[in-house]
């Protein structure tokens, strides 16, 4: 580099041992595992082209969220929301459920815990990360404009204090401060950004026991095992379809209807969005073993599942997500996920 000092394999580490948090704070602000992605190798290489002009003023860190930033308020001048089906339709009778996709840029993605929360010494620490990358959170998030979106995701969970949160953006601290009470304002407004504060981390025994009976119940297809599982207002969501279901009798009753091809799938744990959930292998006939149908992420409260989410692109999902695209007859002698 042009000051002697860095060499190309030292500024790759360097750039590098960010990666995870930078993909945290864009997925945060886009909504989208791949968007965000996609953001953070365009800081990296931006970072890369212009460090001879770094001259060290701030931190290497808040270099990289300034250009993080920049890279995603220029992503969202389209003016793009990610949603989920509850944010844009009402619900659906089982009797009129019609499965009609959307655009893949119409929702909120799922990401693997691992690609965007470091490990922090701190436990108190991991569960506010946990819960700032939960689906009712980042829905919130969402309906924040970008400029608000960025101050509260640094002020709130990057704890950056409100003068270097204006650096960052070219702006006042009183204008920082202003942003932060309109953002905090709308998530007030908005029902259920928190309701899924009732997961622990790591999830207690009762947590525990309810994913292991939710397992068996949704293995064996045993629609009586899995209503006493999901509380009265569960929601099941299933996108790229706009369509999302209230209510145990409903969402049992599309399982066994529409839904019926999932009996005798295969579960697989996965850590995703700071919540459980589970890759759904279904029987594959063709070929036979399993093939891939849904990440499935779950909310819970209140010792019942109240969200039911499956993400359905699997071709998308799955290798994001280590996951094979196949499974043998017997999955407990395949290949597991990465």
């Amino acid at each position: 580099m042009s000051d002697g000092t860095v060499t190309t394999a030292d500024l790759d580490v360097r750039l590098e041992k960010h990666r995870v948090e930078l993909t945290g704070y864009c997925y945060r602000m886009l909504g989208s595992s791949f968007e965000a992605e996609d953001a953070v190798q365009d800081t990296l290489v931006r970072a890369w082209r212009s460090y001879d002009k770094f001259e060290g003023r701030s931190s290497m860190r808040s270099w990289l969220y300034r250009i993080a930033t920049n890279v995603c308020l220029d992503m969202l001048t389209a003016g793009n929301k990610r949603a989920r089906p509850m944010d844009l339709t009402d619900s659906t009778p089982l009797a009129q459920a019609a499965l009609t996709p959307r655009p893949d840029n119409t929702w909120l993605e799922p990401m693997p815990d691992n690609r965007v929360l470091p490990t922090p010494s701190d436990p108190a620490e991991a569960a506010v990360a946990k819960e700032s990358v939960r689906l009712a959170f980042m829905a919130a998030l969402q309906q924040l404009p970008p400029k608000q979106r960025a101050v509260l995701i640094l002020r709130e969970v990057l704890q950056w204090k409100a003068s270097e949160v204006a650096e960052l953006l070219d702006t006042t601290v009183p204008s920082v401060n202003s942003a932060l009470q309109r953002a905090r304002a709308t998530l007030a407004e908005r029902d259920g950004a928190a309701a899924e504060g009732a997961v622990s981390d790591p999830l207690d025994e009762e947590q525990q026991k309810l994913l292991e009976r939710y397992v068996a119940a949704f293995e064996g297809y045993d629609m009586t095992a899995l209503t006493a599982l999901l509380h009265e207002d569960a929601v099941m969501t299933m996108p790229p379809f706009d369509l999302w279901l209230s209510g145990p009798e409903d969402i049992t009753g599309f399982m066994t209807t529409l839904g019926a091809p999932c009996a005798n799938s295969h579960l697989v744990p996965v850590e995703v969005n700071g919540l459980p959930g589970f890759a759904q292998y279904k029987p594959d006939p063709e070929n036979g073993g399993y093939t891939p149908w849904a990440v499935q992420v779950l909310e819970i409260s209140g010792g019942r599942i109240v969200g039911f989410h499956c993400f359905l692109d699997t071709k998308r999902w799955f290798p994001l997500f280590g996951l094979p695209l196949h499974l043998e007859a017997d999955p407990d002698q395949a290949e597991q996920p990465a």
